[in-house]
């Protein structure tokens, strides 16, 4: 019972290193995998409201806003981007099957999306050169929106309604597993949700919208801006355009030549907003080193405790079993031997408290995920870093017990009651 007792402290120790650490492993992966949709290699230029007070009224009439022309001027430095991808983000927010409906965001966009972002198509086609060219009412579905309006139908060939258009659907994008929230402070938007539309067909069919305040997010955000009156800058072309870096490396050159370009297309108005998933990896990186140090350190702290009671309880059992290490002296064990003896068993204790620790961890870990709604990972790292603390624990704190015994003397030893 006493050493089961002293067991607890490593016990609840290694389960606390095992459920922490795979919280903050669980957080990493959530993050990298939201950014690695944006596109490690991509730069992103929203459109925004810019701020009317901070910007002159010639400023404001000068700058056209996100424009088509701003892209083609980043393209042209061809050594170093491979593409620039323009998107619009339609007043739509709903689409129609017969009687059945779903809440989307309709973006117009160009073919080459697909090779800007990691969202891929399942069936069917993504939007063509043909279709660019001939204004084609042709439609993608993202997996959500098509869930929503076709079921376990094949919605190939079949007609949906935007706004007042139909719209023939040609593809269905692949399901993308995207957490709502944000990533350092950037909002990712479900792009399970999104419904694309050649660009040429909107900029043709469909009344460009541009107004509210309300935010989506999500690879970029859909800003809308009241278009009253007094407005003083120009509502902007585009929504977002999407820079595709040749080279990893290049992403914070590209990312300076693409701001000093804006800020003088635009007269220094700040009606764009550029992000770097690139910039958001490394700045989350950071912030997970540090949560797993802080999360680390606090578990560690239990198991310390526990060291402690591990050596506390050998010490009393030094004590207890005097008699037992005089005896053994006496037939011929040598010193070694009776520090080997009690510290095999420190070391044990800590490596059976580790063991039923390590069953605790995963159990915390399963209970956070399902209740909590909080991806957890366990990792390798975690059970070899639990372990390896667990048998240094065993072995600093039993250390001292074990010298202890092996230095009585064994005469004194013989004659204690």
């Amino acid at each position: 019972m006493r050493t089961s007792l002293t067991m607890l402290g490593v016990i609840f120790g290694v389960g606390a290193v095992i459920a922490m650490l795979s919280i903050g492993e669980g957080a990493k992966r959530e993050a990298l995998e939201q950014i690695s949709i944006l596109g490690i290699n991509n730069i992103i230029i929203n459109a925004k409201a810019p701020d009317q007070e901070l910007s002159s009224d010639q400023g404001l009439a000068r700058s056209q806003g996100l424009s088509l022309a701003d892209g083609e001027n980043i393209a042209s430095f061809t050594e170093l981007v491979d593409n620039v991808v323009p998107q619009r983000f339609e007043a739509a927010q709903k689409v129609y099957y017969g009687s059945e409906e779903a809440p989307v965001r309709v973006v117009s966009t160009y073919p080459i999306f697909v090779e800007s972002s990691s969202i891929e198509v399942e069936y069917g086609r993504f939007i063509t050169d043909s279709d660019i060219d001939c204004f084609a009412q042709v439609c993608v579905l993202g997996a959500k929106a098509k869930r929503a309006l076709f079921a376990f139908e094949n919605p190939l060939g079949k007609p949906v309604r935007i706004d007042d258009l139909n719209f023939t659907v040609v593809g269905v994008m692949a399901d993308k597993y995207i957490a709502r929230g944000k990533v350092e402070g950037f909002e990712l938007k479900n792009f399970n949700e999104d419904v694309y539309i050649p660009f040429t067909t909107a900029v043709k069919k469909l009344n460009r919208h541009f107004a509210g305040q309300k935010s989506f997010g999500g690879g970029g955000f859909y800003v809308s801006i009241s278009t009253s009156d007094d407005q003083k800058f120009n509502t902007p072309e585009i929504d977002q355009l999407t820079v595709t870096v040749t080279d990893l490396k290049h992403v914070a050159t590209v990312t300076k030549l693409v701001a000093r370009l804006l800020e003088r297309r635009h007269a220094g108005v700040e009606d764009y907003e550029v992000v770097v998933p690139e910039s958001l990896l490394r700045q989350s990186q950071k912030t997970q080193r540090i949560f797993n140090i802080v999360m680390g350190a606090i578990a560690g702290i239990s198991l310390l405790v526990g060291g402690i009671g591990i050596m506390n309880i050998m010490l009393a059992t030094v004590l207890e079993r005097t008699r037992e290490i005089g005896v053994r002296r006496a037939v011929g064990a040598t010193q070694n031997d009776i520090m080997r003896q009690f510290l095999v068993e420190a070391v044990t204790i800590c490596m059976i408290g580790c063991v039923i620790g390590l069953a605790t961890g995963l159990i915390l870990a399963r209970t956070i995920s399902y209740y909590a709604d909080w991806p957890t990972v366990v990792s390798a790292y975690s059970i070899v870093l639990a372990v390896g603390v667990s048998t240094t624990v065993g072995i600093v704190f039993g250390l001292y017990p074990a010298r202890k015994a092996a230095r009585l003397d064994p005469i004194e030893a013989l004659r204690h009651e």
